[in-house]
């Protein structure tokens, strides 16, 4: 019986075997994309000098700056609602308070987003997805935004997947200072004591010593918990040891065997998505890796391009031996003294001549490459029109469906990977926290399931084909009523049904269309009143006669009588 400590190390070491031939891979994108990414050592923290000699142009830098920021702007935007709950029960989704309670969860996640770092960490996932094509997150309680996002950079972490494919398992290695292992894992805030048989004793000697700033090496290890490990705290089905997940906080360095923390979790806290993967890969490749040789050859020939200037410039030149020991002035207007006779003047080494004009033209060629596999040139595909912008609502639309068309797969694959797990886990923190007791779900939510649907600019970009679709039918059915002259051609369309599906498709605030129940009711009483109007103007020449022939009756009969008469046609 191995101690645990001891099987979590030997699976780190299986896991970072398993991700060494990425790593000098990852290294090339940190080193000419990202310098300031990437943790390759434990001790690859704080690092101000981080080197930027191997970019002598920007391109891919702001390349993937861009897809990042249109990544953000179009999937996950804090300015807009970018999903929203629902259920898969259609006929469910009609009735007006399930809509209404589903709007209000989703508005009290987003508003919980807003206040955590959420927006932050989505940003850094995006920038590490384009350039290391693999991105991870972890998602903690938080008391005051009840949950808070710790985003991992390329190096600093482990994954491992399960037979589906899907990411279950993560190892961070990372390093603390002493003062923060000990208010993490040593200082208990209930009991205000320290609970020092959790860390080693180098780690208290440290301490003791005042060595507050010292740092430390630390795994956090997260699995699935196997059968046999939960079998054994199953008499506690609330204990942390038991739940499906199990996360594991050990010291790196020494040989004692203490554990930091252990605990659980009910689901995976953590996010990991890849751009994409081909068979069994467990980490992805993307626009930065199919962007690499691009960036280093551009690097190459900005290099060549600022050394054939300086050829050309102040090119090495030949001096007579009479010069050697005299002070040569290069610089324009300077003055030799010499006694000018041909020998002595000096003569260039080399005659540079470089075509700048085909150098520029090839770079400028480069720098396109780099573009399109950072899909730069599609998220400023607005920007970079010619002519007047803009110029028609139809180009802009047809340029957001050719993005639509390229990004695709890639926004398929993040809503499963990425922010539908996210999505899942602040739920779960929501129901945690407690936060619906003033919220109830109303009664025809009772055991339902829930899900997810994202609403979000390329979101929707991918629902305007059926959008289009009801444009044009509805189009039709116009034409054909006015050009026929065929009012009875709208018989043919469901009026309701047809703003219910506009509405879902543009995300509408449920709030701002009227149930189906309540239309019902609108339109019967309004056919009621009509109704009612129709029998007060029917019965309105009715009165009108019984009012004259009361007045009639009140005058003489005779005269009366002659009035009648004239009346019936009679003389």
């Amino acid at each position: 019986m191995e101690s645990l400590r001891t099987q979590k190390l030997k699976r780190h070491a299986a896991l970072v075997q398993e991700r060494t031939s990425w790593m000098n891979r990852y290294r090339d994108l940190s080193e000419f994309i990202l310098p300031f990414s990437g943790r390759f050592v434990s001790t690859d923290r704080n690092r101000g000098d981080k080197s930027f000699n191997s970019i002598y142009d920007s391109t891919g830098t702001r390349a993937l700056r861009i897809l990042a920021a249109g990544m953000m702007a179009g999937m996950t935007s804090p300015a807009r609602p970018w999903f929203r709950l629902a259920t898969p029960d259609n006929e469910l989704m009609e009735v007006e308070s399930v809509k209404l309670w589903l709007n209000a969860v989703s508005q009290l996640m987003r508003d919980i987003f807003a206040r955590s770092n959420t927006y932050r960490a989505l940003h850094s996932m995006y920038e590490e997805l384009g350039c290391f094509a693999t991105t991870a997150n972890l998602i903690e309680d938080d008391f005051d935004t009840v949950l808070w996002n710790y985003p991992l950079t390329a190096g600093e972490y482990c994954i491992a997947v399960n037979h589906k494919g899907r990411p279950d398992s993560l190892d961070r290695e990372f390093e603390i200072t002493v003062a923060q292992l000990v208010e993490k894992f040593v200082y208990d805030k209930n009991t205000q004591k320290f609970d020092w048989t959790v860390a080693s004793h180098a780690v208290k000697n440290l301490y003791d010593g005042g060595r507050f700033d010292q740092w430390v090496p630390i795994l956090h290890a997260i699995a699935p918990r196997t059968s046999q490990m939960r079998d054994a705290y199953k008499g506690d089905k609330r204990s942390n040891k038991n739940m499906p997940f199990s996360s594991c906080y050990f010291e790196m360095g020494g040989n004692e065997d203490k554990v930091l923390r252990e605990s659980g979790f009910d689901e995976f806290p953590g996010t990991v998505a890849r751009w994409h993967t081909r068979g069994g890969d467990i980490y992805g490749n993307g626009p930065g890796m199919e962007a690499l040789g691009d960036i280093k050859q551009l690097q190459h020939e900005q290099f060549r391009k600022a050394q054939g200037i300086d050829f050309m410039v102040k090119p090495p030149v030949i001096l007579p031996p009479g010069m050697k020991g005299h002070e040569v002035e290069y610089l324009p207007g300077g003055v030799m003294h010499g006694d000018g006779a041909p020998q002595s003047r000096g003569h260039n080494l080399m005659d540079v001549r470089i075509d700048l004009q085909h150098l520029l033209a090839d770079i400028v060629d480069v720098r396109g490459r780099v573009n399109q596999a950072f899909y730069a040139d599609l998220f400023l595909a607005i920007t970079n029109m010619p002519g007047i912008q803009p110029r028609n609502v139809h180009e802009i639309a047809e340029r957001h469906e050719e993005k639509l068309l390229m990004l695709g797969p890639v926004l398929e694959r993040l809503h499963d990977e990425m922010l539908s797990p996210k999505i899942d886990i602040a739920f779960a923190k929501i129901i945690k926290a407690d936060l619906l007791r003033n919220l109830p779900p109303p009664p025809e939510m009772d055991g339902m399931d829930l899900k997810v649907e994202f609403v979000s600019t390329l979101a929707q970009a991918q629902k305007a084909v059926g959008l289009g679709s009801l444009d044009r039918i509805i189009g039709t059915v116009a034409l054909i009523s006015q050009g026929r002259g065929e009012p009875s051609a709208w018989d043919k369309l469901d009026t309701d049904q047809i703003i219910d599906k506009y509405s879902d498709m543009l995300a509408i605030d449920p709030s701002c269309i009227v149930s189906d129940k309540k239309i019902a009711f609108i339109r019967k009483s309004r056919q009621e009143a009509q109704a009612a109007q129709q029998v007060l103007a029917m019965a309105k020449p009715a009165s009108d006669m019984a009012n004259a022939a009361a007045t009639i009756s009140e005058v003489d009969p005779d005269a009366a009588n002659d009035v009648t008469r004239s009346l019936m046609g009679y003389t």
